[in-house]
């Protein structure tokens, strides 16, 4: 092999034909060697090379001959030092932060720590066993890919419905995907699963963490596994358990191939992404390559002591943004996800403590900054999770334009209205149309609010009405872990049961979330799986089962199919009328001068809500009046869009309603289109003068008959 000096950009391993140039930031090193492995199961290098060259405090070197799928990784000298922030262990082989694909993941052993096991304070003291058998190894890799005519959905913020999504929990107990590809990338190109997602109306699927992730050695040696996968490793490289053929190149190829088949399918493809923290864990986590790479350039540490790492994710450490070099890292993995992956957005894990400027939540910090004048990032979806575990962290409603968020007060307010809790029903109303208390006054639209009832952190729509406590006892933390939110649903009865009533019961609150999810004003998200009634058995933190717990199970039975026909149904209303599509806030007031509201809020005896009946504190059922001829906003060609108007009937009381119907539609009627008890059927009609018998916990959604 011939050694060049190389360049200094673009970091990470980059091939060009005849050879690879490695690049590597560190600030603090002394030295860097470069080492090479034959193979994935090579137990020592084949070679070491000293780089010798250092620009701007970025390693590098040129190295002619190397191919597509050599595996590397770094040793890096300097100080160990913890109270000063360094941990440099030259005896350890370290994962290039750029990686694009992962040759071998992490074999757990005492060596892969950078000090010797002990007590509390046992990573004061270096340990110098060298750990080349066991560290996690990069592999360069050939970028070549025919995207044909592949095109980029690009569909439109308030037309979107999201559908979170794990890679392998979708399709591994698909029936109709080949064997060998469930539970994988190319499971997802398979025609069952898009068809399946195109019949419920998903425009874009939010796939749970693709970046190469780790299982703790905890659950390892418990016989669990990271399943979720919020523990990244490597930002540039898919994760290679989903991967066909189990090489890096080509789970490279695979990821490429899965979101060209959702492309041409009509379907977006947005990545979770977690970058505000590592797998590297605290001061006592093991050394895999940030942490002996440069730990204090690459983390946030206590600033009186810096052995110690400031943790507002709760997973023991935090990236440190503050730093050129890793706020640097972030954008090119961004970068690299839209240009060369060709990915449609992101959703980012904690988001808050990617903002965090010193200690404190910056909603301007340069982090959004630097995503803002992004000619690239700029043009993406943008989801944040809006909160972290740090003080001050929960920022629902304070992300800037260009950004959605996760809802968590959504969540929150239709949760407690369909439980029957009183005081609900004002924030209700506010949350059905588009929460402008947390989104107006910024200048973002009603689709800044990404709302969900449910997620992968929680329970499943089938066990948040089965369910009052949480079961976690798979987990083997003796059922600590998980929030236990005592929903108290007053289903009857807990768990399984065959009581006709209490079934009857769960599937009515099941219809009415995600009816009203999905004609509520913002961007809806169904949890995956929700749709087929999947259970985990009261587990509502499922994030370490691998198994048939976590797996759709894609067998329907009479109950099950029935949901998710009806699930079918509402996205296809949800689809056809703009009037639940709306771009602008409603102003509740007469529009231009026609005497015709775009949004009212109707009393059950058919009188406009007052500030005394908003106030009353027992009130459970509401009316609310979109008109579908006051969207004011204008289609593709310029005309004015007009719908279908609409009247929602909401009641969480334990007593039917006779609710009148007849006040805002004259001599005109309204028909039904869906009653979540089933009671009344679609296509009867309601006049002026007339009460709709609105069933106890029960929806309905009527249209406006038009005049003939």
């Amino acid at each position: 092999m011939r050694i060049k000096p190389g360049l200094p950009y673009p970091l990470g391993a980059t091939w060009d034909g005849i050879g690879a140039n490695f690049a590597l930031f560190s600030d603090n090193a002394t030295g860097v060697e470069l080492c090479l492995f034959d193979s994935s199961a090579a137990t020592k290098e084949s070679g070491r090379i000293r780089v010798k060259e250092c620009t701007d405090r970025v390693w590098h070197v040129y190295v002619e001959g190397i191919q597509p799928g050599q595996c590397y990784g770094y040793r890096v000298e300097g100080p160990y030092d913890p109270a000063a922030g360094h941990r440099f262990n030259p005896a350890k082989v370290l994962f290039d932060p750029y990686g694009k694909a992962v040759a071998r993941p992490v074999r757990w052993g005492d060596e892969m720590f950078g000090y010797a096991l002990g007590g509390p304070k046992a990573d004061l003291a270096i340990d110098r066993r060298d750990n080349a058998a066991s560290a996690p190894l990069a592999s360069v890799i050939d970028p070549a890919f025919t995207w044909g005519d592949d095109r980029a959905p690009r569909v439109p913020w308030h037309k979107t419905l999201i559908y979170e999504l794990h890679v392998k929990g979708f399709t591994q107990r698909h029936p109709e995907v080949p064997e060998s590809h469930r539970g994988k990338y190319l499971g997802l190109t398979a025609e069952a699963p898009l068809r399946h997602l195109q019949d419920l109306g998903v425009t874009a699927v939010e796939l749970m963490p693709v970046h190469h992730f780790v299982s703790d050695r905890h659950l390892v040696e418990k016989g669990l596994s990271n399943y979720w996968g919020y523990n990244t490793l490597g930002f540039f490289s898919p994760e290679g358990r989903y991967s066909v053929s189990g090489t890096p190149d080509g789970s490279v190829r695979e990821f490429k191939e899965m979101v060209r088949a959702f492309h041409s399918a009509g379907i977006e493809v947005i990545l979770d992404v977690v970058y505000n923290h590592t797998a590297e864990g605290n001061e006592l986590g093991p050394t895999l390559s940030w942490r002996g790479i440069d730990n204090a350039s690459y983390y946030r540490l206590v600033a009186e002591d810096k052995r110690r790492y400031m943790d507002f994710t709760g997973c023991g450490n935090t990236l440190n943004m503050l730093h050129a070099r890793v706020l640097q890292l972030i954008m090119d993995s961004l970068r690299y996800w839209v240009i060369e992956m060709r990915v449609d957005g992101f959703r980012f894990d904690l988001a808050s403590a990617l903002a965090r400027e010193l200690f404190e939540v910056d909603r301007l910090g340069a982090f959004f900054d630097v995503i803002h004048q992004d000619p690239v990032l700029s043009r993406v979806k943008l989801i944040a999770e809006p909160w972290d575990i740090g003080e001050g962290g929960y920022q629902v409603g304070n992300f800037p334009v260009l950004w959605t968020e996760w809802n968590g007060k959504y969540r929150d307010t239709i949760r407690r209205f369909w439980k029957g809790d009183g005081g609900a029903t004002s924030e209700m109303a506010t949350r059905l149309a588009g929460s402008s208390d947390l989104y107006e006054q910024s200048g973002r639209r009603p689709y800044a609010s990404i709302n969900f009832a449910t997620a992968h952190d929680g329970f499943t729509l089938q066990d948040l009405v089965s369910f009052e406590r949480k079961r976690n006892e798979a987990n083997l933390e003796e059922n600590r872990d998980g929030e236990n939110n005592n929903l108290s649903w007053n289903c009857g009865v807990e768990g399984p049961t065959e009581e006709a009533g209490v079934i009857e019961l769960r599937e009515r609150q099941k219809r009415n979330i995600l009816a009203t999810l999905l004609l509520s004003q913002g961007a809806p998200m169904i949890r995956g799986g929700d749709e087929l009634s999947h259970s985990q058995s009261g587990n509502n933190n499922a994030y370490c089962q691998d198994s048939e717990l976590s797996w759709l199970d894609w067998t329907l039975d009479e109950r099950r199919g029935r949901f998710l026909t009806f699930a079918r149904q509402v996205a296809r209303l949800w689809r056809d009328n703009p009037v639940f599509q709306r771009r602008k806030f409603f102003q509740g007031r007469p529009i231009r001068g026609s005497g015709i509201k775009d949004i009212s809020w109707l009393h059950p005896s058919g009188q406009e809500m007052t500030d005394e009946l908003w106030n009353n504190s027992a009130a459970r059922c509401l009316g609310m009046c979109l008109s579908g001829d006051t969207l004011d906003e204008l289609d593709d060609r310029g005309n004015p869009i007009r719908g279908d108007s609409f009247l929602l009937l909401f009641n969480a009381n334990a007593d039917p309603v006779e609710f009148s119907v007849g006040a805002l539609a004259a001599a005109q009627s309204w028909e039904v289109v869906l009653d979540t008890s089933e009671t009344v059927p679609a296509g009867r009609r309601f006049g002026s003068g007339e009460k709709y018998p609105l069933f106890a916990r029960s929806q309905a959604v009527l249209r406006l008959a038009r005049a003939s």
